[in-house]
């Protein structure tokens, strides 16, 4: 069963109440709940997801299904309904700040990142070495090709759930050490306790506090880093 299968196994088939694609992100309001997404921008951006209104037909276990679609857009679609879903559950979350984790574990030793967050480059003096991965590398990036070669030294990984939506998720973990610290962080991460059978040791994503808020930045644009409205939580697995 892949991560996928897992993550929208129990998902009903509830009404979806709204549907908001913003630049940055993606958000799934059902009931109570609402989930959020990063928006992937890249691939077939300029062909329609589907009719808006098959789209707003869709049961929340159908909109989570188009997270397997080879179309980002819908993808990333899909990975907001699933996060819709997980953050209802009752769950033992914790407030947490990845990036404190990630200093936590990772000061002194060798720290492997697959995507560019904004707070790594403040505290790259602190690591024995850091190696960021991105599909669309910045200066002093490794390129996404040199995963396979390189995050095996990684004492700590930290993995960006972006990598859920565009489908490299399977192929990325193949390439981590089982002696590392996995943590799998951003505002796409599903809160579900189904991350820890892949060896993740910290699962930490966003919680949707004040739905009208967020839904209003999210519509004029604003980057996921600077949202109002939100809590950043996690769940831990250290045994």
């Amino acid at each position: 069963m892949t991560v996928y299968e897992k993550l929208q196994k129990d998902i009903p088939y509830i009404p979806v109440d709204e549907i908001i694609v913003g630049f940055f992100s993606v958000l799934v309001k059902a009931g109570n709940n609402a989930g959020i997404a990063s928006t992937i921008k890249y691939g077939k951006i300029h062909d329609r997801v589907g009719d808006v209104k098959d789209l707003e037909r869709k049961s929340l276990r159908e909109l989570a299904g188009l997270v397997c679609s080879d179309h980002m857009l819908a993808a990333s679609l899909g990975m907001a309904a699933i996060n819709c879903y997980w953050a209802g559950r009752d769950s033992d979350f914790i407030t947490v700040n990845a990036k404190d984790i990630v200093l936590d574990k990772g000061r002194g030793k060798t720290v492997g990142v697959i995507g560019h967050f904004p707070f790594l480059n403040k505290n790259r003096d602190l690591y024995k070495e850091l190696m960021i991965f991105e599909k669309f590398p910045q200066g002093g990036d490794w390129d996404e090709t040199d995963i396979p070669e390189q995050l095996p030294r990684a004492d700590v990984v930290a993995l960006t759930a972006t990598t859920l939506t565009n489908h490299t998720f399977h192929e990325v973990i193949r390439h981590m050490s089982p002696e590392s610290y996995k943590i799998i962080l951003g505002p796409t991460t599903p809160l579900s306790p189904v991350l820890f059978d892949y060896g993740f040791h910290a699962v930490c994503g966003t919680l949707i506090r004040d739905y009208d808020i967020v839904r209003k930045q999210v519509m004029l644009a604003t980057p996921t880093r600077y949202l109002e409205g939100v809590e950043y939580v996690g769940m831990k697995n250290e045994e």
